[in-house]
C-alpha cells in the first residue's frame, strides 16, 4: 500500500530560493511539490486551488508578507500547515509565527534534511522549530530572566544601555552587537523611557548601580 506523499507549496519572491528548496524536497519520496509563488496573496489563492499540505512560506514579501498571509490561510485553510523561512533570527519573530498560526519557523539556509524534518513534524501534528534557533531561544529566555532584575529591562536593552554607557556610539553598538542603528536607537528609546533617565551620566549611573558597568570603567 502507497503511503500519501506531504504536498507542498513553496512561497518566496526570490526564485533561486524556491528552486533550491524544491530541489531538495524533490530528492524525498515522501514529499511532492505541487507548486509555488511569489508572494502571499498569490500563497492565498493557490491554497483555494490546489490545497497544499504545508506552505514553506517566506516572511519578507511583496503584495503580502508571510506573517499575514499565514494568519489569513490558517483562518480560511485551516488543515494547511505553514512553517515560515525566514532571514531573521530574533525571537521576536518566532512568537509572532506563533500567534498567526504557523506550524514552523526555520531561517533561510537550513541543511537539507531540517526542511525534511520540518515537514515531517508538522504533518504528525507537531512545531517545528530548527534545533540551532531552539538553544537560541532557551539562551535568550534564561538571560531575560537574569535582567529581570534591571528594573524590567529587556537583556537587549541592557546590553545596549552597558554599551551606552561605555561610551559606544549607536553605529559601534551596532556593529558589535549585530543589530541595525534604527534598533539601537528604538531600544535606547526604550530602556531611557522605562528608567526615567536623559543624560549620559545618568545612565552612567545607573549602569552602576546595577552591576551592568563596573566604577573603574
Amino acid at each position: 500500500m502507497s503511503v500519501q506523499r506531504a504536498r507542498v507549496l513553496i512561497v518566496d519572491d526570490h526564485p533561486v530560493v524556491r528552486k533550491g528548496i524544491r530541489a531538495v524536497l524533490e530528492a524525498e519520496p515522501s514529499i511532492e511539490v505541487v507548486g509555488e509563488a511569489s508572494n502571499g496573496l498569490e500563497a492565498l489563492k493557490k491554497c483555494g486551488e490546489i490545497s497544499p499540505d504545508v506552505l514553506f512560506l517566506d516572511i519578507s514579501m511583496p503584495v503580502m508578507n508571510g506573517l499575514e498571509a499565514s494568519g489569513r490561510i490558517k483562518a480560511e485553510y485551516p488543515n494547511t500547515k505553514v512553517i515560515l523561512l525566514t532571514m531573521h533570527e530574533e525571537d521576536e519573530y518566532f512568537f509572532q509565527a506563533l500567534s498567526v498560526g504557523a506550524s514552523g519557523y526555520m531561517i533561510k539556509g537550513a541543511k537539507s534534511e531540517e526542511l525534511v524534518m520540518a515537514i515531517q513534524s508538522v504533518m504528525q501534528g507537531g512545531v517545528y522549530l530548527q534545533p540551532s534557533l531552539a538553544k537560541e531561544l532557551v539562551t535568550d529566555y534564561l538571560r531575560t530572566k537574569a535582567a529581570a532584575a534591571y528594573d524590567g529591562l529587556t537583556q537587549r536593552e541592557a546590553e545596549v544601555l552597558q554599551h551606552i554607557a561605555e561610551g559606544f556610539t549607536n553605529k559601534q553598538i551596532a556593529e558589535q552587537l549585530y543589530i541595525s542603528i534604527t534598533t539601537v536607537q528604538t531600544h535606547r528609546a526604550h530602556l531611557m523611557e522605562k528608567l526615567d533617565l536623559h543624560t549620559q551620566a545618568e545612565l552612567i549611573k545607573y549602569a552602576i548601580k546595577k552591576g551592568i558597568l563596573k566604577p573603574s570603567q
